[in-house]
Order: structure tokens, then C-alpha cells, then sequence
């Protein structure tokens, strides 16, 4: 299957909420490559975020630093930052420290309550902070993580995570630390966290890694690849069948006062819950 490469414009301001946003795109904060940045805000993606880590060669950091703090002046997206502590982190901080366009940061290797805690520190309390989990260190602390008031979210960067461990890039093997983040979210009370970075060269890899992602409760997913949104907001939205069958039964029990047995009100809960989340994704629901 080939993927669709056909952008659609979308205002950023439209872009759906972060607590049920898919598609997170990666986009290198590159000062000589500003198209990548254009392509990236024409996307299907519900997230951008521009890589000031990872994605920038160590020479073209600070002209990239540059580059976001213009860019955040007219627009708006979310910047990938470097670990905390590090030189590169206090140059990211520095950077974006009061940037009008600033939607979040997404802090890499991130592996304790504290690295939010300094993060928030330097950008101020309000700005949302996604924590990028990538070592083992992070996923014994996740819930503590998770449960720091900036923190919104949790993420898996795997493939750090499998260089830190030694595990394999495999499901089965990778499938404890995705539940150790799906629990310490829950338990923190945030959405389910967003998958480590998509790289299928094929649209029938990536459709069924992300369905692998959804059945472990995961509920986003980074991707490098624009053309890689829609298949992941496509996988990770209630499909037709799914809305069909809540519709049926919210009919069918009504407020809860149709109730036949005690598997009927937890039915009825994820029904009505999956029928609100594809109505804030502008889905219809007939």
C-alpha cells in the first residue's frame, strides 16, 4: 500500500485538543530547510513539533534555536528540547522562555518529577510539558512523572528505551514498558500516552503497528514522516462500526435505567465516552 502524499492546509489553531490529539509529527527545527516546517503545518498531523534535539545536527543548534524563536513569533507549535540538565537544555530554555507561539515542549529522556519540574521552572508553570520516556530510569519513575501538574501527557521513545535496556524491537518485548506507561497515566489521571516514533517504509507496517499500539492502550503516536498522519489519526479515531454499535447501545440503555446486568453501566460509560471523543475530532456521529 502506498502512502497518500497529499497535504491538506489546516490553521494550527484548529488542530484538535493535546489530551486527544493522534498524530504527533517531528519536524527538524532545520534554519536551512524552512519547507520542511511549511510541509509539516500543511499535514494531517494534530501536532506539530519542532525538533531542536535529535532532529539538528549539534553545528546547526543554535541557528535552529534562532530559527523556532522567529517562527514561534507568527505561529504556533510544539518544541522538542533536549534532556534536562544537559548545556543543550539550558540553550533550548533560554531560547524559548516566553515565546508567544509556544504550544508545549516535548523533554527528551525524561526520568523524574523533577526534570518537569525545572522545565516548568524556566518556561513557566502554564506551559504544557509532554514527557518523553526513553530509558529505564523514566519508566520506574512514570507515575511520579505523570502525576507533576505540568506534565500532560506521557511518551515512549522506544528506540532510546531498547538502546538503554538491550530489549528487542519487538512487541512482546516492549509490551511491559507501553503498560507501565498506559497505568501511570491512568493513575495520574491523563490521557493514554503516545507511542514511540513511527518507521515503516509501508502504509500496511505502520496500520498494523498502530493497531498494535491502540490494543495497548496507547492513544497517539510521533511520527518523522508527514504522510504518516493519516493513517495513525485514521487507526487511533472510533471507526464507523465502533460509533454504530455506541449509538445502538446508548439507545438501548438510555441514562441507565434500561440496566439488565453489571456489565451494562461500564458499557454504557465507554459508549457515550468513544461518541464525545469523535465528536471533539469533528467526527459525525449519526
Amino acid at each position: 500500500m502506498a502512502f497518500d502524499t497529499t497535504a491538506s492546509t489546516l490553521d494550527p489553531t484548529a488542530r484538535p485538543d493535546l489530551d486527544i490529539a493522534r498524530s504527533w509529527l517531528l519536524t527538524p527545527a532545520a534554519p536551512d530547510q524552512p519547507e520542511l516546517i511549511d510541509v509539516a503545518l500543511r499535514s494531517d498531523a494534530d501536532a506539530v513539533i519542532l525538533d531542536l534535539e535529535d532532529g539538528l545536527a549539534p553545528a546547526l543548534k543554535q541557528a535552529g534555536r534562532r530559527a523556532v524563536r522567529r517562527f514561534l513569533g507568527s505561529t504556533s507549535a510544539w518544541v522538542r528540547v533536549a534532556q534536562t540538565g544537559t548545556p543543550d537544555w539550558a540553550a533550548d530554555m533560554a531560547a524559548l522562555a516566553g515565546a508567544s507561539g509556544l504550544r508545549g515542549v516535548v523533554l527528551a529522556k525524561c526520568e523524574s518529577r523533577n526534570d518537569v519540574a525545572a522545565t516548568a521552572g524556566r518556561l513557566g508553570a502554564g506551559v504544557p510539558v509532554v514527557a518523553l520516556i526513553e530509558s529505564a530510569a523514566g519508566v520506574e519513575d512514570a507515575t511520579l512523572i505523570a502525576r507533576h501538574p505540568s506534565c500532560v501527557r506521557l511518551a515512549f521513545g522506544s528506540g532510546d528505551f531498547r538502546r538503554d535496556t538491550g530489549m528487542a524491537d519487538d512487541p512482546i518485548a516492549l509490551a511491559y514498558p507501553r503498560a507501565r506507561l498506559v497505568i501511570a497515566s491512568r493513575v495520574a489521571g491523563l490521557p493514554g500516552p503516545i507511542d514511540g516514533p513511527t518507521r515503516a517504509a509501508d502504509a500496511d507496517d505502520l496500520h498494523a503497528d498502530t493497531v498494535h499500539a491502540a490494543s495497548m492502550g496507547m492513544t497517539g503516536r510521533l511520527c518523522l514522516r508527514p504522510d504518516h498522519a493519516g493513517v495513525i489519526n485514521t487507526v487511533l479515531s472510533p471507526s464507523d462500526s465502533e460509533l454504530a454499535h455506541a449509538r445502538r447501545l446508548i439507545d438501548h440503555l438510555g441514562d441507565g435505567q434500561h440496566v439488565t446486568d453489571g456489565s451494562d453501566l461500564p458499557n454504557l460509560v465507554r459508549a457515550k465516552a468513544l461518541v464525545e471523543r469523535a465528536e471533539r475530532l469533528g467526527i459525525a456521529v449519526l
